[in-house]
């Protein structure tokens, strides 16, 4: 049998409930506190709008995508003074009663930021292995500080890519998580062409191997790979050609 991983949200901003704005409150699925106004990003950080209020879960934008804005989409707010209140969601915490209840150990867990967010799994779900999602500048602080010692790292670029801001920081910012562990896993944006076309572009193979380059070994391929097993199939063995005709 494959081992089973849950993906456990934690502190990682997502929209509860549709809206559409402009000038229109979001509800998310943190309490947070912020200093406003502030950018808040969506769509991979491709969309900005301008938070004018924040109420307990729920923001107001002044402006924004002109578009409806759907429940499960991941909110980015790149700010020092944000706080986000608690780690786990509700359904992180059903999901790791059901996980006890099967004797499932597997746990990957976003926006890892201290070793009191391991704790708290670990206090639900005692013997439980937990890979540690670094995805903001607050979870690179952690890395450099405590590399592998609570769990294995995961680089992983789809928010970090965002929440590093200026887009060129993302290549330092990978290169500390490898430096922490040498054992982390570089995931998401990997051989995102492949979603669209069997011919990946030039740029996603000078990405991975990029990746390899400066040590990683390990790789997670993000959601739009994974949509269709054709495009899995490809990633991997571009990945073990990458391997064979690159590195040896």
């Amino acid at each position: 049998t494959k081992p089973l991983w849950v993906d456990l949200k934690g502190r990682q901003l997502r929209v509860v409930a549709a809206a559409i704005p402009p000038f229109t409150e979001i509800q998310l699925s943190h309490k947070l506190r912020v200093r406003t106004p502030v950018d808040a990003y969506f769509s991979d950080g491709t969309e900005r709008a301008r938070i004018a209020a924040v109420r307990d879960d729920r923001i107001i934008l002044e402006d924004g995508p002109r578009r409806l804005i759907g429940p499960g989409e991941s909110v980015n707010i790149i700010d020092p003074s944000l706080e986000i209140e608690g780690t786990l969601t509700a359904t992180d915490i059903a999901y790791l009663d059901a996980m006890k209840e099967r004797g499932l150990e597997n746990v990957m867990l976003s926006y890892v930021e201290s070793p009191a967010d391991v704790a708290e799994v670990k206090k639900l779900l005692p013997g439980a292995e937990v890979l540690l999602k670094i995805e903001n500048q607050r979870g690179l602080g952690f890395a450099e500080k405590h590399g592998a010692k609570h769990g294995s790292l995961i680089a992983a670029r789809g928010d970090l890519f965002v929440e590093v801001l200026r887009p060129h920081k993302i290549a330092k910012a990978l290169k500390k998580i490898i430096q922490a562990d040498p054992n982390a896993i570089a995931a998401s944006r990997l051989f995102d062409s492949l979603a669209w076309s069997p011919i990946p572009i030039s740029a996603d193979i000078g990405d991975a191997a990029f990746l390899m380059e400066i040590g990683y070994r390990r790789f997670m391929l993000g959601d739009q790979v994974c949509l269709k097993r054709d495009s899995v199939i490809e990633a991997l063995n571009l990945l073990m050609e990458l391997d064979r005709d690159y590195l040896q």
